[in-house]
């Protein structure tokens, strides 16, 4: 069966060497980027590049100092908790074993939130197997920050990707781009994450093609200004996201209701609703990849477990990842989003804006250079 994958852009550059390719620059040894005093990364959550070419009239600073080489591809699947882990590791999800934003905890047979499972269930700390490249800084000796929003300082996903870092809270964008660019300053040799949730969060409840959407992204440009006119000579400075993001209107929901034949066999649902991991009962896992493609194999990608790891969709597969990554993979092609239509809560189906799939309009983020990086 051939599998109809989108194929790789040639010389395609992946988010997994940003963060090395950074620090390689702070010695003189980048392949990517110019030699640096200091780096800061602003990660700017849901900044696909096609939504800000789409609404470049808005972004025009950030618009004008990107070019066509200024671009990255995220790692599959294109969701948050995968890809910062990715960004901040240099590893693929198949190596650091964070497959998605539900994924199943073999130990336990339970499917979790991979990022606020770790304080909500107890998810351990080891479930996420790569080192953080913060840690391997900071243990050389090297000064490592995050600047962010004050509520994730302490959190589980904070420590499981970004420890060894020190964490300084700052309340908008604007503030975190002011205190980035003067920690450059003062402590030489810092590699420095700078994280910004908000476009993300209104993609998701207003759609990415919302005024409060635009409204966000130009915030985002003008911080992303200021933070080019306050970087001290020498120091170097990145622009990219985690994913970017499709809307998806109510009509095209894919309801999954008691009773269908396409939840017959199955133990659990993970992932989320543009990337579903379909966890099968015991034996039922070649039926259930049979049903599911002869239903959506027309506006989906519907793989077996083996065919994505051989796809090499999730990277490098270390074999305690493997049973975390469903039975069965469906990623969506076409506009639609998949949702469990028997949960009690149906607070997800309100959700716009999305992400998680294959598309390139999920996959391809933006890679802007400043300072001494551009």
């Amino acid at each position: 069966m051939s599998l109809s994958l989108p194929a790789e852009p040639p010389r395609a550059r992946s988010l997994t060497g940003v963060v090395p390719q950074m620090l390689a620059a702070l010695d003189g040894t980048s392949q990517w980027f110019a030699p640096a005093r200091s780096a800061i990364v602003l990660v700017v959550d849901g900044l696909g590049a096609h939504n800000l070419a789409a609404r470049s009239g808005h972004a025009r600073f950030l618009s004008s100092a990107g070019s066509k080489r200024d671009l990255v591809r995220t790692v599959f699947p294109s969701t948050t908790a995968s890809a910062l882990t990715s960004l901040l590791t240099g590893a693929a999800p198949g190596e650091h074993g964070i497959v998605g934003y539900r994924a199943l905890v073999p130990d336990t047979d339970e499917v979790l939130n991979q990022l606020r499972g770790w304080d909500t269930d107890g998810l351990d700390p080891s479930f996420q197997r790569a080192q953080p490249l913060t840690e391997r800084w900071a243990t050389s000796g090297r000064p490592c920050f995050i600047v962010s929003e004050p509520e994730y300082a302490g959190t589980g996903f904070t420590h499981a990707t970004m420890r060894g870092a020190q964490f300084v809270a700052a309340p908008d964008i604007a503030e975190r781009v002011r205190v980035a660019a003067d920690l450059a300053v003062r402590h030489p040799g810092a590699f420095i994450y700078v994280y910004s949730p908000a476009l993300d969060a209104i993609g998701h409840k207003r759609g990415w093609q919302s005024g409060e959407w635009v409204a966000e992204l130009e915030r985002v440009d003008a911080a992303t200004r200021a933070l080019a006119g306050a970087l001290a000579p020498g120091t170097g400075a990145l622009v990219t996201a985690d994913h970017g993001m499709i809307d998806v209107p109510r009509h095209r929901h894919v309801l999954l209701e008691e009773g269908s034949d396409l939840l017959d066999g199955v133990r659990h649902i993970g992932g989320e609703p543009r990337m579903l991991h379909l966890y099968a009962e015991n034996g039922a896992g070649a039926d259930l990849l049979a049903r599911w493609q002869n239903a959506e194999a027309s506006r989906s990608w519907v793989l077996s477990r083996d065919e994505a790891v051989a796809a090499h969709l999730f990277g490098p597969v270390a074999s305690p990842v493997l049973p975390r990554i469903g039975d069965v993979i469906v990623a969506a092609r076409s506009g639609i989003a998949y949702y469990d239509d028997r949960l009690d809560d149906k607070g997800a189906q309100r959700m716009v804006g999305q992400h998680g799939s294959l598309t390139n309009e999920e996959r391809t983020v933006p890679l802007i250079r400043l300072g001494a990086f551009a």
